[in-house]
């Protein structure tokens, strides 16, 4: 556990704590609606304000927080204060700070942390607003750590009012060596509520100048229908000696010079001179602040794209629903494959499409329910009082058909399809998340089934995402203990049947299971977080496998690599591409990396670039799968290619159906065109080999010259003996 920094200053910030009040852990009670609308506004079970002592940390306000370890050297907070910005902690379990902090590891099992620190006017660090889940959130957005940093602001002006308070009460200096030039306003008056000093923050405040003031009633600083409430207050505080126990408001209604109204932030403190009362208002406009709050609060709820709900408020309209308890019905959708239309057409006409399905949606529900946009392409509808199964579908499929109508974006006319889940409440859940999961199940299962399908949630989906869930935990096991082995599937040039390649093929050995070939775990893997993982072994394993091939009989084989598509998105590519080749001496030649079109459209730009810059070092970038997408022909002139792979799914029915025929003709004579190689997969007769010689492809792969098989047999087929060699 790293434990956090102390401040060299640190004496002059445990002073500016104790100037402020705060050295005696008390709450501070102005600070309560801030952490509760940080709870709100993020979502969160957790928000604090949380002050740094010595030793020891202590909350001024907070809402949401248990039985918690409060020593400094295991505070998040304590870590906040160090850094002059957002301190955002995904998932503190992944952190090489926190993830063994007693927090994180014990009972209160914090797993996500959000803190800005709050700053004395000196700057000097105080403590932390911080947001706290037992959750991670990967998503916590600049947009959300710009919203914290306007609630620290608002906790700053808060504690800054609380500084002058303390300050006040601790000694009565001189007003103008007090606030003379404090840009707080501030305004003192005595028993006959005349003004006896004021600053000029104060005076220009309520539209005077500094003089003007001076000898009149401080009641000219808020409307008439007030002063009876204000003149009561203050004769108490007159008769007991002190405002103990007396109701001060927080907020009142200034009223300035020329007769405009506006909202006022106010505290009021008194004590004895000569016997006699002395008052001190500090008044603050917080109209400004007020329409920020309300602006945050709508940003918090709303959608800004759309005007929809978004997924923070849906939940907790979900949420609202059941704990009423009411039924209801929760429908999850799905815009089919909205990001190749975003591609092709644009973001604007993107955002467009997305106005408009938002538009139909809530004209379809009306004032029956909640309709919110939780994603990119995802929205959601809540229902309640719906109970009943049959209507609930009859609503999915009047959704599906709303949206598939002709949607015209700048005299274009563009059509959509969606897919829906559908689950209900109390037939199917209790509970918000679980409702709200269900029905995002089964629009998976939705998807699986087609474009424009509805399904309704059945506890089979569940059980399959246990099981899929199980199956990832698997995976970690099979990273960690070394389960995964590659086989290798002989390339060869179909005119002489000399072996010219392989192809390496990962294969998990279960230890319950058996030998698992990728279709069994692949899906689980590339959803996962492992896939970058594994994807740097299954590299690191076949380039070391090739070396060795190559320096021992086979010093021309080239070795095709599968990628990831996780391997674009974590760390760089191409310098661990190179490290690796480098490291076991092979030529960039001798490699061939293998990607999908799904690969190249997940992230196009950031793929081009990486591929470009692999090929400009010599690796070769073979396309596999080809022809099976509808875009893989317009990425044969983007993308550095030096080889296509005709899928298997064609040659196996090339002798038997014209179209399989024609697609590899035409393959064949575009790989010509852009001066490709081409290798044909899934090669199982003599008659297919003769076959795509004849239609001039040069090599092929399939079970006529060998199934994927373990390194020691591709060696014998290469009449290598391995039997001292093990990579190492």
């Amino acid at each position: 556990m790293k434990c956090p920094a102390i401040f060299s200053t640190e004496s002059e910030r445990l002073l500016a704590l104790s100037n402020h009040g705060l050295d005696d852990e008390s709450l501070v009670p102005s600070l309560d609606p801030v952490v509760h609308i940080a709870a709100r506004m993020f979502n969160m079970p957790v928000a604090a304000v949380n002050m740094i002592g010595s030793d020891h940390v202590f909350f001024a306000a907070s809402v949401g927080v248990g039985e918690v370890d409060m020593r400094r050297d295991v505070s998040f907070c304590a870590h906040a204060i160090n850094q002059s910005d957002v301190m955002v902690v995904p998932d503190a379990t992944l952190d090489e700070r926190f993830h063994d902090n007693p927090l994180v590891t014990g009972s209160a099992n914090l797993r996500f942390y959000a803190g800005v620190p709050l700053l004395s006017p000196d700057g000097l660090a105080l403590g932390a607003l911080c947001v706290i889940d037992n959750k991670p959130h990967l998503d916590f957005s600049e947009e959300d750590q710009l919203r914290l940093r306007e609630l620290a602001k608002i906790v700053s002006d808060r504690l800054e009012l609380r500084r002058i308070e303390v300050v006040s009460n601790r000694t009565r200096p001189d007003f103008e060596e007090y606030a003379g030039h404090s840009t707080t306003p501030v305004v003192w008056f005595d028993e006959n509520r005349r003004i006896t000093s004021w600053n000029r923050a104060a005076a220009q405040s309520h539209g005077y100048t500094l003089e003007e003031g001076i000898g009149k009633s401080v009641e000219i600083l808020i409307p008439e229908r007030d002063h009876p409430i204000f003149r009561e207050t203050i004769a108490r505080a007159i008769a007991s000696g002190s405002l103990d126990r007396l109701a001060i408001p927080s907020e009142v209604c200034g009223l300035r010079k020329d007769g405009t109204e506006f909202l006022l932030g106010f505290s009021l403190f008194g004590w004895k001179d000569a016997g006699h009362m002395r008052f001190e208002a500090v008044l603050k406009d917080i109209t400004a602040q007020r329409l920020e709050e309300v602006e945050l609060r709508y940003q918090a709820n709303i959608d800004p794209l759309t005007g929809l709900a978004n997924r923070a408020s849906f939940y907790r309209n979900v949420e609202d629903t059941l704990t009423a308890p009411e039924p209801a019905a929760v429908l999850m959708i799905d815009l089919d494959g909205f990001k190749d239309v975003n591609d092709t057409l644009g973001h604007i006409v993107g955002d467009g499409i997305l106005k408009e399905v938002s538009i139909r949606l809530a004209k379809l529900v009306d004032a029956i329910g909640v309709v919110a946009r939780i994603g990119g392409d995802e929205f959601a509808i809540l229902l309640p009082s719906m109970a009943d199964t049959d209507l609930a579908m009859q609503m999915a499929e009047a959704v599906i058909d709303n949206i598939a109508q002709p949607i015209v974006i700048d005299g274009q006319e563009v059509r959509v399809a969606a897919s829906c889940g559908v689950a209900l409440a109390p037939l199917q859940a209790q509970e918000a998340l679980e409702l709200v999961s269900n029905a995002d199940l089964a629009l998976f299962k939705a998807k699986s089934l087609g474009r424009g399908r509805v399904f309704l949630f059945v506890m089979a989906l569940r059980m399959e995402a246990v099981a899929r869930r199980l199956y990832a935990l698997e995976l970690h096991r099979a990273v960690d203990e070394g389960e995964f082995i590659l086989f290798y599937q002989p390339q060869v040039n179909l005119a002489t049947g000399e072996i010219t390649g392989a192809e390496a093929l990962i294969r998990w050995h279960h230890p319950e299971r058996g030998l698992l070939t990728p279709i069994a775990f692949l899906p689980a893997l590339e959803r996962g977080t492992l896939a970058a993982t594994v994807g740097s072994w299954v590299l690191d394993e076949a380039c070391a496998q090739a070396a060795y091939w190559r320096r021992n009989g086979a010093p021309s084989l080239r070795i095709g690599v599968n990628l990831f598509g996780a391997q674009f998105r974590v760390g760089d590519l191409v310098a661990e591409v190179m490290q690796t080749l480098d490291r076991h001496g092979l030529p960039p030649e001798a490699l061939e990396l293998e990607i999908t079109e799904n690969i190249a459209l997940d992230n196009d730009d950031g793929v081009l670039k990486t591929l470009r810059r692999l090929r400009d070092h010599g690796v070769g970038i073979a396309f596999d799968d080809f022809g099976t997408g509808y875009a893989s022909f317009s990425l044969l002139k983007t993308y550095p290619l030096t080889r296509i792979k005709i899928d298997q799914s064609f040659v196996h029915g090339m002798l038997e159906h014209e179209q399989d025929a024609s697609v590899i003709r035409s393959t064949l004579d575009m790989a010509r065109s852009f001066n490709l190689e081409a290798i044909a997969e899934g090669i199982e007769t003599e008659n297919q080999r003769i076959h795509l010689q004849q239609k001039k492809c040069s090599e092929g792969q399939g079970y006529l010259f060998g199934k994927p098989m373990a390194a020691t047999q591709f060696s014998s087929l290469l009449g290598i003996n391995e039997i001292l060699w093990a990579v190492g």
